[in-house]
């Protein structure tokens, strides 16, 4: 048979049980640092298959990962973890938000081929309207304000389609498979801690894959992404001294104000005039009353940069504007860094295997444009970055099916078609790099 006759047929085969999971992942959505059962059942599957399986400590720097929750919130992770059905082999490795799995699959003498598949659900309160599709069929998710609002457990289990069909073509692959399914995309959090690693730096070919809304042409997939801005977010915390604002205002530190002060001057950094930058505050909170001058104040903000180095040219002066107007007010500042991106290139090289294979073997439609303008950003790019640093090809591919609502809406849901079309692609460009 052909192989990727063979392909097809397996990707669709295993589809009616990914589905079933699928919709158990969605289930029991997890945000991110908190994917402890869902990581633990990807581990087991993973072992039962036959993969060499990272876990834990093996997967993630822990001083590279960002935006982590507070000890209570991970513990209260764990425990619903346990109670939600999670493996209790593979589970306690995650205990502290070390959740991600890496599979390895060893194939001889070859080139190294990585796949990334993001697992984390996002905050959002699920719909439990009728004509949610989710509701109407009895898997929306369980954990309140908790919702895969971006098809993360549809990329989960295309990984795990993968990791099946894979193991069933192994005999004509010559090399390295890594299953990269990787924690808390969401807030850029997650894919640095992978990469400082050390997962990436032996790989020659990258592949992500995140499911796309159809478009005007009627594709099934765009082979590369573009417009992936780089990105720093950041927590931002005031202090200063309280005061009563009548009797004693002179000997306040009023932390609102320098807060207030900074947030006017952040929106008057200079755009850079060798592409396009953003920032945004998104959240102040600051003061407890009329009468009493703050002491503390809580900022978010994030920027963005068309390029790393103009994402980093925003960073600076936002630091800069952040220090001083709090030693304006003499007000102290701490600054958390909560996640961040790079810019993303895909290597044309790649996206152009990718579109081939996709159309003369796989009889799907390419779309005429082989890049989608992303207009966000993604830590995907960390990965891309690395892998092309060290001389080797990356992409980013859109795979498309029909989608209910937008992502990161509550009424977010996506054709479960995307699912065996994936699987396909990933598995016949694999095959493709390492027959």
């Amino acid at each position: 048979m052909d192989m990727y006759q063979k392909i097809i047929e397996a990707a669709d085969a295993v589809t009616p049980k990914l589905i079933l999971q699928r919709r158990d992942f969605h289930k029991y959505a997890e945000p991110g640092w908190q994917e402890m059962r869902t990581s633990s059942i990807i581990a087991r599957q993973l072992t039962e298959l036959g993969y060499e399986v990272l876990v834990g400590e093996q997967v993630c720097l822990r001083s590279a990962r960002m935006g982590v929750p507070a000890e209570a919130v991970l513990e209260n992770a764990y425990q619903r973890a346990l109670e939600q059905g999670a493996d209790e082999e593979f589970v306690k490795v995650t205990r502290g938000g070390m959740t991600g799995v890496i599979g390895i699959l060893r194939c001889g003498e070859g080139p190294t081929v990585a796949l990334r598949f993001d697992i984390d659900a996002l905050g959002v309160y699920e719909s439990q309207d009728e004509d949610h599709f989710p509701a109407a069929e009895g898997f929306a998710s369980v954990n309140s304000g908790v919702m895969h609002a971006c098809g993360h457990d549809g990329h989960a289990v295309s990984g795990l389609g993968v990791a099946q069909v894979l193991m069933q073509i192994k005999e004509q692959l010559h090399g390295t498979v890594k299953l990269i399914f990787q924690p808390s995309e969401e807030g850029v959090r997650g894919a640095k801690s992978i990469v400082e690693k050390g997962h990436l730096d032996d790989v020659d070919f990258f592949l992500g894959a995140h499911t796309t809304a159809e478009d005007d042409e009627g594709s099934d997939v765009t082979p590369g992404s573009t417009g992936a801005l780089a990105t720093g977010k950041y927590d931002v915390v005031f202090t200063g001294r309280a005061a009563h604002a009548g009797g004693e205002p002179h000997l306040g530190r009023n932390a609102l104000q320098a807060a207030a002060a900074a947030v006017m001057s952040l929106y008057g950094i200079p755009r850079h005039g060798a592409g396009a930058s953003r920032i945004n505050v998104g959240k102040l909170v600051a003061g407890s009353g009329r009468n009493v001058i703050a002491d503390e104040a809580f900022m978010e903000l994030e920027v963005r940069g068309v390029s790393t180095e103009i994402n980093d040219y925003m960073c600076r002066h936002a630091m800069q504007i952040l220090e001083h107007t709090a030693a304006m007010y003499e007000c102290t500042v701490e600054v958390r860094e909560m996640g961040g991106a790079e810019a993303m290139f895909c290597t044309p090289e790649l996206m152009e295997r990718v579109a081939k294979i996709s159309a003369e073997k796989l009889g799907l439609k390419v779309s005429e444009n082989l890049l989608e303008d992303m207009g966000g950003s993604e830590d995907v790019s960390y990965m891309t970055n690395r892998v092309q640093k060290n001389g080797g090809q990356a992409t980013f591919i859109r795979v498309r099916s029909p989608q209910k609502a937008g992502a990161h809406n509550r009424k977010y849901d996506f054709d479960e078609s995307y699912i065996p079309k994936s699987i396909k692609i990933f598995c016949a460009t694999v095959y493709d790099l390492m027959k």
